[in-house]
Protein backbone atom coordinates (compact mmCIF):
# COMPACT_ATOMS: atom_id res chain seq x y z
CA UNK A 1 0.00 0.00 0.00
CA UNK A 2 3.26 2.45 0.53
CA UNK A 3 3.27 2.66 -3.41
CA UNK A 4 -0.18 3.59 -3.82
CA UNK A 5 0.02 6.21 -1.10
CA UNK A 6 3.30 8.07 -2.63
CA UNK A 7 1.07 7.52 -6.20
CA UNK A 8 -1.62 9.97 -4.55
CA UNK A 9 0.92 12.33 -3.75
CA UNK A 10 2.77 12.85 -7.03
CA UNK A 11 1.08 15.97 -9.66
CA UNK A 12 -0.56 15.79 -12.64
CA UNK A 13 2.59 16.56 -14.58
CA UNK A 14 3.79 13.69 -13.14
CA UNK A 15 1.86 11.62 -14.04
CA UNK A 16 0.79 12.86 -17.97
CA UNK A 17 5.02 12.60 -18.44
CA UNK A 18 4.63 8.97 -17.45
CA UNK A 19 1.67 7.81 -19.29
CA UNK A 20 3.78 9.43 -22.63
CA UNK A 21 6.47 7.46 -22.14
CA UNK A 22 4.38 4.30 -21.56
CA UNK A 23 2.35 5.59 -24.65
CA UNK A 24 5.77 6.24 -26.65
CA UNK A 25 6.26 2.52 -26.21
CA UNK A 26 8.10 1.77 -23.00
CA UNK A 27 7.78 -1.06 -20.42
CA UNK A 28 5.37 -0.13 -18.13
CA UNK A 29 6.31 -2.58 -15.50
CA UNK A 30 9.89 -1.17 -15.84
CA UNK A 31 8.50 2.46 -16.05
CA UNK A 32 6.20 2.25 -12.52
CA UNK A 33 9.54 0.47 -10.83
CA UNK A 34 11.83 3.57 -11.99
CA UNK A 35 9.24 5.96 -10.77
CA UNK A 36 7.95 4.18 -7.63
CA UNK A 37 4.83 3.65 -8.52
CA UNK A 38 2.61 1.05 -8.72
CA UNK A 39 2.16 -0.26 -12.48
CA UNK A 40 -1.81 -0.69 -12.15
CA UNK A 41 -1.88 3.03 -10.79
CA UNK A 42 0.03 3.65 -13.99
CA UNK A 43 -2.50 1.88 -16.44
CA UNK A 44 -5.54 3.64 -14.17
CA UNK A 45 -3.74 7.75 -14.57
CA UNK A 46 -3.50 6.40 -18.99
CA UNK A 47 -7.14 5.45 -18.68
CA UNK A 48 -8.38 8.85 -17.19
CA UNK A 49 -5.89 11.00 -19.14
CA UNK A 50 -7.24 9.37 -22.19
CA UNK A 51 -10.53 9.16 -21.35
CA UNK A 52 -10.61 12.66 -21.00
CA UNK A 53 -12.13 14.49 -23.82
CA UNK A 54 -13.66 11.72 -25.65
CA UNK A 55 -16.76 11.76 -24.26
CA UNK A 56 -18.42 12.60 -28.17
CA UNK A 57 -16.57 8.88 -28.96
CA UNK A 58 -17.93 7.15 -25.70
CA UNK A 59 -21.34 8.73 -26.39
CA UNK A 60 -21.13 7.40 -30.21
CA UNK A 61 -20.19 4.09 -29.39
CA UNK A 62 -23.16 4.15 -26.90
CA UNK A 63 -25.48 5.24 -29.46
CA UNK A 64 -23.86 2.22 -32.28
CA UNK A 65 -23.79 -0.57 -29.16
CA UNK A 66 -27.77 0.06 -28.69
CA UNK A 67 -28.42 0.81 -32.36
CA UNK A 68 -27.02 -2.67 -33.09
CA UNK A 69 -28.77 -4.74 -30.25
CA UNK A 70 -31.88 -2.71 -31.68
CA UNK A 71 -30.92 -4.47 -34.97
CA UNK A 72 -30.04 -7.84 -33.73
CA UNK A 73 -33.66 -8.10 -31.74
CA UNK A 74 -35.57 -7.15 -34.85
CA UNK A 75 -33.06 -9.50 -36.94
CA UNK A 76 -34.32 -12.33 -34.34
CA UNK A 77 -37.99 -11.72 -35.10
CA UNK A 78 -37.53 -11.89 -38.58
CA UNK A 79 -35.68 -15.26 -38.57
CA UNK A 80 -38.72 -16.27 -36.36
CA UNK A 81 -41.30 -15.03 -39.08
CA UNK A 82 -39.71 -16.99 -41.68
CA UNK A 83 -38.88 -20.13 -39.64
CA UNK A 84 -43.17 -19.92 -38.94
CA UNK A 85 -43.93 -19.03 -42.75
CA UNK A 86 -41.93 -21.58 -44.14
CA UNK A 87 -42.87 -23.96 -40.93
CA UNK A 88 -46.71 -23.11 -42.49
CA UNK A 89 -45.98 -23.71 -46.16
CA UNK A 90 -44.42 -26.73 -45.75
CA UNK A 91 -47.65 -28.19 -43.82
CA UNK A 92 -49.73 -26.73 -46.62
CA UNK A 93 -47.79 -28.45 -49.09
CA UNK A 94 -47.91 -31.51 -47.21
CA UNK A 95 -51.35 -31.70 -47.06
CA UNK A 96 -51.88 -30.79 -50.70
CA UNK A 97 -49.87 -33.72 -51.84
CA UNK A 98 -52.10 -35.82 -49.36
CA UNK A 99 -55.28 -34.77 -50.85
CA UNK A 100 -54.09 -35.54 -54.41
CA UNK A 101 -55.43 -32.02 -55.50
CA UNK A 102 -53.33 -29.94 -57.76
CA UNK A 103 -53.84 -26.76 -55.50
CA UNK A 104 -56.47 -25.31 -58.42
CA UNK A 105 -59.80 -23.31 -57.60
CA UNK A 106 -62.27 -26.61 -57.74
CA UNK A 107 -65.66 -25.76 -59.62
CA UNK A 108 -68.79 -26.28 -58.13
CA UNK A 109 -72.56 -25.77 -59.47
CA UNK A 110 -74.37 -22.68 -58.34
CA UNK A 111 -76.97 -23.66 -56.47
CA UNK A 112 -80.70 -22.67 -57.21
CA UNK A 113 -80.36 -22.68 -61.13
Amino acid sequence: MANLKGAKKKSREFWEAAVARVNAGENALALAAELGVNVRGLYRWRERLEGRGNDSQRQREAALASEVQRLKRALAEKVLEVDFLQGALHKIEARRRADGSSGAKASTTRSGK
